[in-house]
């Protein structure tokens, strides 16, 4: 994990994205012990509370849940779960931006799929 500090992205929701891109890459499997707020801290060189901070909304989103007195654990289904809500995002931030613009350009959807074709041909 790598934090920087000169980005306008808070620190905690850093900590809160590069976790669970650990999980959806399979670096954290479900149901497996991530590493605890004071072995990340020590490790970013930040405070342990930050960490926690950043954990926290992995719980209220259902990715992580708590073991009292053991530690943060990776939820059975989370991996499924960050997949839906990176297509959400996915469509709401490139999709539908994408579409508008061609709306304004006037291009027909057949036009979008083209375009959308040859970027996979160009692979």
């Amino acid at each position: 994990m790598h934090i920087n500090t000169n980005s306008e992205t808070p620190i905690f929701i850093q900590i809160a994205q590069q976790i669970e891109d650990s999980i959806f890459t399979g670096v954290f499997e479900e149901e497996s012990k991530i590493p605890s707020t004071n072995e990340m801290s020590i490790l970013l060189n930040i405070n342990p509370h930050t960490v926690l901070k950043g954990m926290n909304i992995l719980v209220e989103e259902h990715i992580l849940y708590k073991k009292r007195g053991l530690g943060m654990f990776v939820k059975t289904g989370a991996v499924q779960q960050i997949k839906e809500k990176r297509q959400h995002l996915f469509y709401s931030q490139y999709i539908e931006t994408m579409i508008n613009e061609a709306k304004k350009l006037n291009m027909t959807k057949q036009e979008i799929m083209s375009l959308i074709e040859r970027g996979y041909q160009d692979e």
